[in-house]
């Protein structure tokens, strides 16, 4: 019997020693495999947040584009306006008023019909205040942003 034991003996410590080294080998792969995963996770999150950037991006690139193509639009629209005194005469009265007439173009494309507003006029120095409230497009009607309602009424 002492014969088969230093017979087996090395079989059973070859089985044994194989067990071991396929334990180790499994946990150092195990290992390997959580640091691969560890770095795909940091890469898949590198990559989301970049994405996340890359459309915040995009989307200020495009309110940027969309102000500057709103700001040239708005450059090349222009309001022109003339008056003149108007005088009606009648059997009792005679009468003074002021005829204010606007309009608004895109450069030389006018896209709404004269608005005219008739102001009666009881003296000469009047005048210029009252056409600067009568008009239909006043400055104060527009809120100015960057300039460009100024731009307009300019």
């Amino acid at each position: 019997m002492h014969e088969v034991l230093w017979i087996t003996l090395p079989f059973v410590v070859a089985l044994g020693s194989g067990v071991i080294s396929f334990i180790i080998a499994q946990a150092r792969m195990e290992v390997c495999l959580s640091k691969e995963r560890e770095a795909l996770v940091e890469a898949r999150a590198t990559l989301a947040f970049q994405h996340k950037v890359m459309e915040e991006r995009v989307k200020a690139t495009e309110a940027a584009a969309r102000r500057k193509a709103l700001d040239e639009f708005l450059s090349d629209v222009r309001v022109e306006e003339r008056h003149y005194l108007k005088e009606t005469q009648s059997a009792q009265e005679r009468r003074r008023s002021l005829v204010l007439q606007e309009r608004i173009y895109f450069r030389n494309i006018p896209l709404s019909r004269w608005v005219e507003h008739e102001m009666p006029v009881e003296e000469e120095g009047d005048l210029n205040a009252r056409l600067s409230d009568a008009s239909v497009f006043r400055r104060e009607s527009l809120p100015p942003k960057n300039g460009v309602a100024r731009k307009l009424l300019t």
